[in-house]
């Protein structure tokens, strides 16, 4: 995994982005007022709507601030006013561009206390996901109730010391590819299989129904790419793209 501040860099004013790159935002959720302000300006209705609905300010900022962000990210792929934004929802409520302004454009976001990933790319699936590392009451538990028995094998074999950042690894990982094929909950966390011990690469190592067939290996973790970031201090996300065939090229980038 990368460090987490050496990587990310101010975008430039003009972005292009093709499908074998992957642009990936990070971006502060606590802002002052005055930027709160602002970006409540390029929100449509609905998202005011949804927004008053928050009991406590702080939820309300920081939704505020993370819509706004999407669209003033996107509006810089898109070239237009981030107001001006449109989006639709998949079966299980994943946002897409509308298709009048940019079928090709594809994106993912994820947000943990106070810190939100946004992951853009043309023409693949995508998703992403970040967690802030913090303890979990019965980890192990929950990792036999939704891992699955390969995972839950190779989590029995990590050390205490790294037990979290394992758990951690697999929660975000299982999390960002469940994103990226727009399943949501409806696709079982148990069906299907992620690396997690520290230190070995972020891979997709099986999916449910995927198996062998005519002597030809299974063909979903070949057609996946994951990677692990690690964005800030105390917090670990991942990516999972779609592969394509071609190489994918990742750029780390902050809105300001």
């Amino acid at each position: 995994m990368e460090d987490a501040d050496r990587i990310w860099e101010s975008a430039a004013a003009d972005l292009t982005i093709s499908s074998t790159d992957i642009h990936i935002w990070r971006v502060n959720l606590d802002r002052p007022p005055s930027q709160i302000q602002n970006l409540a300006q390029t929100l449509c209705d609905s998202e005011l709507q949804r927004a008053e609905r928050f009991r406590f300010d702080r939820d309300k900022n920081h939704f505020i601030v993370g819509r706004g962000a999407l669209r003033a990210i996107l509006s810089r792929y898109l070239k237009v006013a981030p107001n001006l934004v449109e989006f639709s929802y998949g079966p299980c409520g994943k946002p897409e561009i509308a298709a009048n302004l940019d079928s090709t454009l594809s994106f993912n976001l994820s947000h943990s206390q106070g810190l939100a990933l946004y992951a853009v790319t043309r023409s693949r699936l995508i998703g992403v996901d970040i967690e802030q590392i913090r303890p979990v009451p019965h980890m192990e538990s929950i990792a036999e109730r939704f891992f699955s028995p390969q995972e839950n094998t190779a989590f029995k074999t990590v050390s205490a010391e790294e037990k979290l950042a394992a758990f951690f690894n697999c929660w975000t990982r299982k999390e960002a590819y469940i994103k990226a094929i727009g399943d949501g909950l409806s696709f079982p966390l148990h069906r299907f299989s992620v690396s997690l011990t520290p230190r070995e690469p972020a891979r997709l190592l099986n999916v449910e129904g995927d198996s062998l067939r005519d002597g030809v290996a299974p063909t979903a973790p070949n057609l996946w790419y994951l990677k692990a970031l690690i964005p800030a201090p105390n917090y670990l996300a991942a990516i999972a793209v779609e592969r394509r065939g071609a190489e994918l090229n990742c750029q780390h980038l902050l809105l300001d």
